[in-house]
């Protein structure tokens, strides 16, 4: 039995020895008992990236866009502890002279701890990502299908949170083929849209509703989904983006995020706040397609946000509705023998957001390649993104990156 349970937790990403290198073998463990029940688990990755947006843009040339060791421990199945570390958008304009100053250094991603209270719940608390809203708003950035996260699925973050990570308590489980997460956080002051000194002008509205007014301390969370075929493994928050067919994985789900007053508006020299929701539903399909180790991905979701009259935050975040889809197709190859080395899986998403600041509706191309030169564990992506919406000189960009988890 507890062999069974640690070699469950070495699945926890959802993945199964044959989506890795041959060499991996689970990975980097350091074991406390004979049969390995106590353990320490590493996990660490590096995504490199080369950037050329159409004119001169300054996101062009060389970045590491993310650098994080991730480690978690159990010395038995009641108690997990996690912490994750790391740094993300590394380049020529946030470099500075000795490595100590500049926006992009390390920094915590997650540190919580969790307890085991029935095998149908868990409770934990500490700096987390068990958000709510949708699939990829929980989206492990070790398997893409795309080059890169969407955006704006990730709806909080960076206005309620610390680079979409809360400081809460959460509950977690799964009961049969239902799974959920929900739960309460204490929201940051700080946001992107500014801090406790930032002045408004009349009519304006920006996400700081507990900066400016002392409101809206807390916000509620919940994701729950319905697994028709494969279970996925949930002891970690971060939900795949392609099994390249080694589970056989339908889900429908739908989620939410609640914070009360959570926007401010100078409304006739008044300070006022606004409530802010997010509701969504999603379904994402993963499975193995003919005999020669073909596989298809596709994953769609629809979000509807409350967030003031008019907010705006860029393209990205708006009060409004958005729709995003993705799909992609693994290169079938015969044989058994290292089937995962040298396998090309071409795909396409598409993203529109009708937020009502926005003049037009935002719309976005994506399309590309992956190539698992060794499957997930070196990878390399090349990808070409094109705004639909945006004036020709600002709306074409092409990124390859190059990636190697361990």
């Amino acid at each position: 039995m507890r062999n069974k349970l640690f070699y469950g937790l070495l699945f926890v990403f959802g993945l199964s020895y044959g989506q890795f290198a041959d060499e991996y073998k689970g990975g980097m463990n350091i074991k406390f008992n004979d049969d390995g029940s106590k353990y320490l688990r590493f996990i660490t990755w590096g995504q490199f990236w080369f950037q050329e947006n159409e004119g001169n843009h300054p996101n062009d040339g060389i970045s590491v866009r993310r650098a994080r060791i991730l480690m978690y421990s159990q010395i038995n199945k009641r108690f997990l502890i996690v912490t994750h570390f790391g740094l993300n958008s590394l380049n020529d304009n946030n470099l500075s002279p000795t490595g100590k100053n500049g926006d992009t250094q390390l920094f915590l991603h997650d540190a919580w701890g969790e307890f085991n209270v029935i095998p149908e719940l868990q409770i934990g608390a500490g700096l987390h990502y068990w958000n709510g809203i949708s699939r990829y708003n929980s989206a492990s950035t070790l398997n893409f299908l795309t080059l890169d996260n969407n955006r704006s699925s990730w709806s909080t973050l960076g206005l309620t949170d610390q680079f979409a990570r809360h400081i809460g308590v959460y509950a977690k489980g799964k009961i049969g083929k239902f799974e959920y997460r929900t739960s309460i956080n204490d929201v940051l002051t700080n946001s992107l849209d500014g801090d406790a000194n930032t002045v408004l002008q009349e009519g304006q509205e920006l996400y700081l509703g507990k900066a400016l007014l002392n409101e809206g301390k807390y916000a509620y969370a919940g994701y729950f989904e319905y697994q028709f075929l494969d279970s996925e493994a949930n002891l970690l928050p971060f939900k795949v983006g392609t099994y390249m067919g080694t589970k056989k994985v339908f889900n429908v789900g739908a989620g939410f995020f609640f914070h009360p007053e959570g926007i401010a508006k100078m409304n006739g020299g008044i300070l006022e706040s606004g409530d802010v929701s997010h509701i969504s539903a999603d379904v994402f399909y993963d499975s193995p397609i003919g005999a020669n180790g073909g596989s298809v991905t596709a994953y769609a979701m629809y979000q509807n946000s409350k967030m003031g009259d008019d907010y705006l935050n860029g393209r990205i975040y708006g009060n409004g509705s958005q729709i995003y889809a993705q799909a992609g197709y693994l290169v079938p190859k015969g044989g058994e023998e290292n089937k995962f080395k040298n396998r090309f899986q071409p795909y396409a998403a598409y993203s529109h957001r009708d937020f009502k600041g926005l003049i037009e509706p935002a719309k976005e191309l994506r399309l590309g390649t992956n190539w698992y030169i060794d499957g997930q564990n070196a990878k390399l992506t090349i990808e070409y993104q094109k705004a639909l919406d945006l004036p020709k000189g600002q709306d074409d960009q092409l990124t390859i990156q190059a990636m190697i988890y361990l």
